[in-house]
């Protein structure tokens, strides 16, 4: 134990003051709830100094930690979503340590735009599809949302599927942000019937947009219809009324790849002849949080020339990691993006691995079994899509599943799995190689404390 001065010396008087005072203010309540004998108060005296270093200690933890996602969805909202690639970090580190270029133009020694560092890019992408397709980034997909509205919609109708009026994680819907954007939702169809005849009849002088919306979380079955986006497109033209797709998650590569069907990419969507995309940075791309805009280059104009987009934009940590995630794409270099390589795993990649940990953990008491599943993209991408895995199902005799997935949880790194069917399942798809001698002391761990092992 550090004496009181030395831990003053290594962490300040303040945090070390506000310790004490947490410690004491406990055992003052403990003393008046009648919680304590003397010979319990004695022994609280006389670990004052332990218990204000362990408080100092918690107090003085980062709140936001790395965890080990053992659930099997990649693109995990409530744990951040795609983990960032090295170049990415490497990049983003680069930035943040000193100055750079970011709004200056290094050959006229003129102020420049911060998002040419990734317009340059997605054009190389998206190259053959328009020659007028341009790219802004900003905070979120919501903020893409709102600033497309906003600019092309204000005060005007914009036409919608009711099929398509979906909320998301965190409460987020789209006549909500509609509404924000001052913008007027114009609903057509019913739930799971919208026919291409419904936005012609829907459309008057007052419509200035129409909206597509991925479902993202839901998928509608059974008695159903919906245009295609081809038939979006003539209409638009025909009407000279701007088409936007939000897609929420947005792919830049064949999803068919990974065996999700019936999904379109950013690509189809703009070469079908899409106005303007709405995508996530996040998510299927696999790069840091950010909502991305592509299309026709005089819509988008209009969209970096709003105010809003200024309120909107990101910094430079983003801009870095998005610029090292698509040159990632530029250079087909699809296993260097977590997100993609955890998609393109095999089963038989992830039962060998299964296999393995499932001996390094073995203990009395701990039953591990080898179980067939499935991992899901998450996200609000391909809903009904799955992806075939092998899952080690865990049971520990005197601990209840639940239990011993509290124990995971609260471990020094914590880990997150599911809890089905009175087991823990660990699905190794979601969990990096580096990471499994962690996961196996953790696992071990609770075997180990249960038995009285060493």
């Amino acid at each position: 134990m550090a004496s009181v001065v030395t831990l003053v010396t290594q962490e300040g008087h303040a945090a070390v003051t506000d310790a004490i005072r947490l410690v004491l203010a406990r055992l003052r309540e403990a003393i008046v709830a009648g919680q304590v004998d003397d010979s319990q108060l004695a022994l609280a005296l006389a670990g004052l100094g332990s218990a204000i270093e362990r408080q100092l200690s918690r107090s003085l933890q980062y709140s936001l930690r790395p965890v080990i996602n053992a659930t099997g969805v990649i693109l995990h909202t409530n744990l951040g979503r795609a983990p960032l690639s090295t170049e990415a970090l490497d990049h983003a580190r680069q930035s943040a340590r000193a100055y750079s270029n970011l709004e200056f133009n290094l050959e006229s020694g003129e102020r420049g735009k911060r998002d040419v560092h990734v317009d340059r890019l997605f054009q190389r992408l998206l190259q053959g599809l328009r020659s007028d397709v341009s790219t802004i980034v900003v905070n979120n997909n919501a903020a893409a949302v709102l600033l497309a509205l906003n600019t092309l919609a204000e005060h005007g109708e914009v036409i919608v599927s009711r099929g398509e009026l979906v909320e998301i994680g965190g409460s987020f819907r789209i006549p909500d942000v509609m509404a924000k954007s001052n913008g007027v939702l114009r609903e057509v169809g019913t739930t799971n019937r919208t026919r291409i005849s419904d936005y012609e009849s829907a459309i008057t002088d007052k419509t200035k947009a129409l909206l597509r919306v991925h479902r993202s979380n839901f998928e509608i079955s059974g008695f159903t219809e919906q245009p295609s986006i081809e038939e979006l497109v003539d209409l638009s033209r025909q009407r000279q009324i701007p088409l936007l797709e939000d897609q929420g998650s947005g792919a830049l590569f064949d999803l068919r790849t990974v065996g999700v069907s019936g999904e379109n990419s950013v690509l189809d969507s703009l070469r079908a002849g899409v106005d303007v995309v709405l995508y996530s940075g996040d998510k299927l791309l696999g790069g840091p949080q950010a909502g991305i805009l592509s299309g026709r280059a005089d819509l988008v104009a209009r969209m970096r020339s709003n105010s809003l987009f200024r309120a909107l934009r990101v910094d430079k940590l983003t801009y870095a990691a998005l610029e090292a995630t698509l040159l990632a794409y530029v250079k087909m270099d699809y296993e260097s993006i977590p997100a993609l390589r955890m998609m393109h795993l095999s089963k038989n990649d992830i039962t060998r691995r299964a296999e393995a940990l499932a001996v390094r953990v073995a203990r009395d008491g701990v039953e591990a079994v080898l179980i067939d599943g499935e991992s899901v993209i998450g996200g609000g991408a391909a809903p009904s899509s799955v992806l075939p895995t092998k899952l080690l199902g865990f049971s520990c005799a005197g601990l209840s599943a639940d239990e011993f997935a509290t124990q995971l949880r609260q471990g020094a790194t914590p880990v997150v799995a599911r809890v089905e069917d009175g087991r823990v399942l660990i699905d190794l798809r979601t969990v990096f190689p580096e990471q499994e001698e962690v996961l196996a002391s953790a696992l071990a761990g609770i075997g180990s404390a249960r038995f009285g092992e060493a």
